[in-house]
């Protein structure tokens, strides 16, 4: 326990970021924007922004405008207390952005993504590692929070139950099941989607190569889950927040489920109160109407609600 210990709290080393307008641009189609988006599509519109959950590829895109190999761009310096982890056997479970300042639409240089561990749980499948990143900018301003966690299947380092947090993100309601949904989108993802989403930096092959896929037992390609992140983030926003760049405040996910290219998504969303500064708290789920399963679970959003926003 004394290994797992001393990974709590253990910084990651500063890692320089960057992005462009046609970066934004790459996103927003990645994570299924339409033609009629035109604050997120169109570089020429007076309201030209960033969606507001851009930041989350930053991790692996870092300030490289080329492609990059995913193992390399997975590496860093070893974690004292951690066992050497196998990327094949890594799986996305949770992910959460806090938006503090809005994103300039061309970063320029100086631009860092800090890291630190926050927690550590193993159990007797496998290790999870609870992480937050800062999006900082040359001054330090911070502006952008986010938690992410990674299950590593089969990890081991006490062979017995064990967890430690430090930090994490706010945990909200539930989706009510006594109440139809408030707003609910469907959208269909295209066979390309996956080809699409990488560009913005994951170029992880279980995203492109079948072979992959079919050895991890996926049946084939399946989608980036911060792809499908970014649908349900759209929904949100064009609903609650009336398509508004500055709307979501804040925006959290479980995995739950693969995402097939070309599978139909239905996202679920529901006003459950008042939420911090002005905001309104929002549950919701995605659904995945292709095999029927929950794949984004304990949804939860503030959003600076826009009166008679429809979609």
């Amino acid at each position: 326990m004394a290994d797992l210990l001393k990974v709590v709290g253990a910084a990651l080393p500063d890692k320089p970021v960057s992005w462009n307008k046609r970066d934004l641009l790459t996103y927003a189609v990645g994570v299924g924007a339409k033609n009629d988006e035109f604050p997120f599509i169109y570089e020429l519109h007076p309201n030209f922004a960033a969606l507001p959950t851009y930041p989350v590829v930053l991790a692996l895109k870092g300030d490289g405008q080329d492609v990059n190999l995913f193992s390399e761009a997975l590496k860093g310096k070893p974690v004292e207390g951690l066992p050497k982890f196998d990327p094949n056997r890594v799986v996305h479970a949770t992910q959460s952005i806090e938006i503090l300042k809005s994103l300039p639409t061309v970063s320029g240089e100086g631009w860092l993504w800090k890291g630190r561990y926050t927690g550590v749980s193993e159990n007797k499948t496998g290790i999870i590692l609870f992480a937050e990143n800062l999006l900082v900018d040359p001054k330090g301003e911070v502006y952008a929070k986010l938690y992410s966690s990674s299950f590593n299947l089969g990890a081991k380092v006490t062979g017995e139950k064990f967890s430690k947090f430090i930090a994490g993100p706010p945990q909200g309601k539930p989706v009510p099941k006594d109440r139809k949904a408030d707003y609910v989108v469907e959208e269909q993802t295209t066979p390309e989607q996956a080809i699409i989403f990488r560009l913005s930096g994951d170029y992880n092959p279980l995203h492109i190569d079948p072979r992959i896929g079919q050895a991890a037992g996926f049946g084939g390609v399946i989608l980036h889950g911060l792809s499908t992140f970014g649908f349900a983030g759209r929904a949100v926003l064009k609903t609650v927040g009336g398509s508004d760049p500055n709307a979501v405040k804040f925006f959290g996910v479980r995995f739950t489920a693969p995402v097939k290219p070309g599978d139909v998504l239905q996202t679920s969303i529901w006003e459950v109160g008042k939420g911090p500064s002005g905001t309104t708290e929002v549950a919701f789920e995605t659904k995945n109407l292709t095999t029927g399963k929950v794949v984004l679970g304990a949804g939860l959003s503030y959003v600076l609600k826009k009166e008679g926003a429809k979609l």
